[in-house]
């Protein structure tokens, strides 16, 4: 295929690599030193963009990909407010959009046991639930998008809780997200549920950033033959 890398920095740089070792042609590096050059490529020249850039930047370089008719996908956290009016574009040019908040098969796997688990919890008042997430130092967005979406697999399955908040609160409706920044952490998220006989503990802790960038190329050779916006539950038919 040939790929398209928007945003080439640490993650750009480890998906090129995975990319060519599948026999893949990477035919533009897109990055903030050459950013207009985007508006040059098209579905004609390029197979699928593979987005991983800044939350500045990320809803322009997303609406430029799905106008020119390129399918995308994006990892770019930090710009979701805007997603509705992604969703409409792609409806009205019939595009492929793709987004995970985090495109490791290990991680997606571990939303629906958190999903599984927050339906048990539902009737178990008792018990307490918050959360951990601990990145790089580099990572500018807080909670990450993983956190969220785990955040809202909580929100969806207990009841007693009805927003996250990016602190620790004493309001019983607010569910805790905690987020740490240390140096050399690839990502290490944990929900808690905790009472005064015990607590549990799910937990994915990341090894490196190679596991996200093969779980974006995989979705990236699935993606041309898709129409519409797309998940991982499309991709892995959860």
């Amino acid at each position: 295929m040939k790929i398209a890398l928007l945003g080439y920095g640490k993650m750009g740089k480890i998906i090129e690599q995975i990319a060519l070792d599948r026999g893949h042609e990477i035919v533009a590096k897109i990055d903030k030193d050459n950013a207009a050059d985007l508006a040059n490529l098209t579905g004609d020249t390029v197979d699928v963009a593979i987005e991983f850039s800044m939350p500045a930047v990320a809803y322009d370089n997303l609406t430029t990909c799905i106008k020119n008719g390129i399918p995308v996908l994006s990892g770019t956290t930090g710009w979701l407010d805007k997603f509705p009016e992604l969703e409409q574009l792609v409806a009205e040019q019939n595009g492929t959009f793709f987004y995970a908040s985090n495109y490791s098969i290990g991680v997606n796997l571990f939303f629906k046991v958190n999903e599984f688990l927050a339906k048990l919890m539902n009737p178990q008042k008792e018990y307490e639930v918050d959360m951990v997430e601990i990145h790089h130092t580099e990572k500018l967005d807080a909670p990450s998008g993983t956190a969220i979406t785990l955040a809202e697999g909580v929100l969806d399955n207990v009841e007693r809780k009805a927003k996250w908040v990016n602190e620790t609160s004493e309001k019983a409706e607010e569910l805790d997200i905690i987020s740490l920044r240390e140096a050399e952490v690839p990502g290490t998220h944990s929900v808690h549920y905790r009472s005064e006989v015990d607590d549990i503990e799910i937990k994915h802790t990341a090894h490196s950033r190679k596991g996200f960038a093969l779980g974006a190329v995989l979705v990236a050779e699935w993606l041309p033959k898709q129409k519409g916006v797309c998940s991982m539950d499309d991709f892995l038919k959860l």
